[in-house]
């Protein structure tokens, strides 16, 4: 094949050869985008795509998350019919099971959401996990579940398959190329530098990997991810092991398995995991792993023999230990960066990048061409993330938990631990001396209940949880007498200058030239007329306004707005959040309550 002659412009350059980044460009070719170049600063895969264990599962917490693992698989069994290429494709299915009461509880629920998805899945008994995978010790379990449409996919030639099918249809792959920096214009993409010349492109889409935060910070992008060591086995041949034994996972032992040349994978997610605290990530860690650490992975290997038995006597070939990244609240990275135009971000899959980057390929190159994606992906859109949350010491000790995460028992309204308190209201410390037990929202600490004195700490359960008759009682004070709400983690923006006025009555769906100190609750719609946000409007005066929106929608709302200001407009905004406290006074008595505190007549 002749060489390629290094570009000098394009329209989308994609930064990263791993899964994801031959995902995004397979996708954009597929939709009529041929003017794509991919940049990888080693060889395609060499990141962390080529030691990843190839599971690829369907269940998802949501609607659209499933929708698009499914696509994935849809995917990855016919690409090698439209490539040549083979995927390692193997559609073997997946036993999930249950040490405990509480977790098949669990199960049971993920059961009824999978189904309600479109999902097939079947509840199993212990003794039929047996007879799904041979070799599992039943006799401590509780029940499992069985879901025929998962597999396994071989990465490597995954990747290269989704690279050759990009290819065709004209996309560029260059190799041995790293980017050393990004120009920008005016806050928007104007192209790449590398040490062989300079790119000129309309947009840049960073799939680097456990590189996206280091890369994104030449653009002064953040991307909040953070790597871990994370280890896996791999053993010799076992007898009983046969290339369609399914995928097992024992999320009480923290542990999976799946077939691998007639012997076994198993690795997992320990409770407490090592981050991998090296900064800079050297561009040449290229198919490279770390050392092994036994003693990391010693609570893996306890529960996996608990498990398999056969693990006591079968021959461990090695120990796998390779960087993978994790992001702070364990779901992955889309969307455009709020700090720059046309600069994309699809990174952070937390160990399930092989499952993911299908459909995130899929749904990123709709993004890129449509300005949306076809679908709701608030839960792992880049604009859920505070610029704060890009702190290396933060994202190395929530890192430690957020790996764990994965198969830890999550009960409902868990809250994370580390990294906390970290954005705490002027009240803090009096609410918390009054026996509030806080919960944590885009790094704010909010009261979550009040716990009497004389009271144990609440239990975690699924079911009836012992904070229910202390809510109740605050709810009972507000609705029957009076209480007061310290609400300062709410999201607070200035919208000021000359225009504000004009401005705001494009964005809001509700009138906003109401006078001086009035207020107005409306939404922002899109060019659907589909809400964006909800939020509250306070005019502070004829050209200068307050908003007042949701504590995990600063930065999501912040560039909505930003996004539509023309050049021509004089109009200002700014991020005033932590400048300003928020007190609600709620219930009958509220008014009798102001007028003994103020000399203003407050009454309706």
């Amino acid at each position: 094949m002749a060489t390629q002659q290094f570009p000098t412009q394009a329209k989308i350059v994609i930064v990263g050869g791993g899964i994801a980044g031959c995902s995004v460009a397979y996708h954009l070719a597929k939709l009529g985008q041929t003017d794509v170049v991919l940049l990888e600063q080693g060889k395609l895969t060499s990141g962390t795509t080529w030691h990843a264990a190839g599971l690829v599962g369907q269940m998802r917490p949501n609607r659209n998350m499933t929708r698009m693992s499914k696509y994935g698989i849809e995917l990855y069994s016919n690409l090698e019919a439209e490539t040549g290429l083979a995927t390692g494709w193997k559609q073997c299915g997946s036993v999930n099971v249950a040490r405990t009461p509480e977790r098949m509880k669990v199960l049971r629920k993920q059961i009824a959401l999978a189904r309600s998805f479109g999902v097939e899945v079947h509840e199993i008994t212990p003794q039929e996990v047996g007879e799904r995978a041979p070799l599992l010790r039943t006799d401590d379990l509780v029940g499992g579940i069985w879901i025929p449409g998962d597999g396994k996919a071989n990465p490597a030639d995954l990747c290269m398959s989704l690279a050759k099918g990009a290819r065709q249809k004209g996309v560029k792959i260059f190799e041995d190329i790293e980017v050393t920096g990004v120009d920008l214009h005016e806050g928007r993409v104007k192209g790449v530098k590398t040490k062989q010349g300079d790119i000129q492109c309309d947009m840049l889409v960073n799939c680097a990997g456990q590189w996206a935060r280091q890369f994104g910070q030449l653009a002064g992008v953040n991307v909040p991810l953070y790597s871990a060591e994370h280890f896996y086995i791999v053993t010799d041949k076992i007898e009983g092991i046969h290339p369609m034994w399914p995928v097992v996972r024992d999320p009480d032992g923290y542990i999976y398995y799946k077939e691998e040349v007639g012997g076994l994978v198993m690795g997992g997610f320990e409770p407490v995991a090592k981050p991998w605290n090296v900064h800079p990530i050297p561009s040449t860690f290229q198919f490279e792993l770390l050392g092994e650490d036994w003693d990391q992975f010693q609570i893996l290997m306890e529960n996996a023999i608990q498990r398999t038995p056969c693990l006591e006597t079968a021959k461990v070939k090695m120990l796998l230990n390779g960087p993978e990244s994790f992001t702070p609240d364990g779901n992955f990275i889309l969307g455009e960066a709020p700090e720059v135009r046309n600069y994309f971000v699809c990174a952070g899959f937390n160990s399930a990048g092989i499952a993911n980057s299908g459909g995130a390929g899929r749904l990123m190159a709709e993004w890129i061409v449509g300005g949306e994606p076809s679908v709701d992906l608030w839960d792992v859109d880049v604009r859920r993330f505070g610029p704060f949350t890009g702190n290396r010491k933060a994202l190395s000790e929530r890192t430690a938990e957020t790996l764990g995460l994965h198969y830890a028992m999550r009960w409902p309204r868990q809250e994370l631990e580390t990294v906390r308190p970290l954005r705490c209201s002027p009240l803090y410390d009096m609410l918390a001396a009054k026996g509030a037990v806080f919960g944590s929202k885009n790094g704010w600490e909010r009261v979550n209940y009040f716990r009497p004195a004389d009271a144990a700490p609440a239990r975690d359960t699924l079911d009836t949880p012992d904070w229910l008759p202390w809510m109740q009682a605050e709810q009972k004070a507000t609705r029957e007498a009076v209480a007061l709400y310290d609400q300062s983690s709410f999201s607070k923006l200035w919208v000021q200058g000359p225009d504000a006025l004009s401005f705001l009555q494009h964005m809001c769906a509700n009138d906003i030239d109401v006078a001086v100190g009035k207020m107005v609750y409306t939404p922002l719609l899109n060019d659907r007329g589909g809400f964006e946000s909800d939020l509250t409007v306070i005019r502070l005066a004829t050209d200068r306004f307050m908003i007042v929106t949701g504590s995990g929608q600063t930065t999501r709302d912040l560039d909505w707005l930003q996004r539509h200001v023309t050049p021509d407009m004089r109009v200002y905004i700014n991020d005033v959040s932590a400048q300003y406290c928020v007190l609600s006074l709620m219930g009958p008595n509220s008014t009798a309550l102001m007028a003994r505190v103020c000399p203003d007549d407050l009454s309706p």
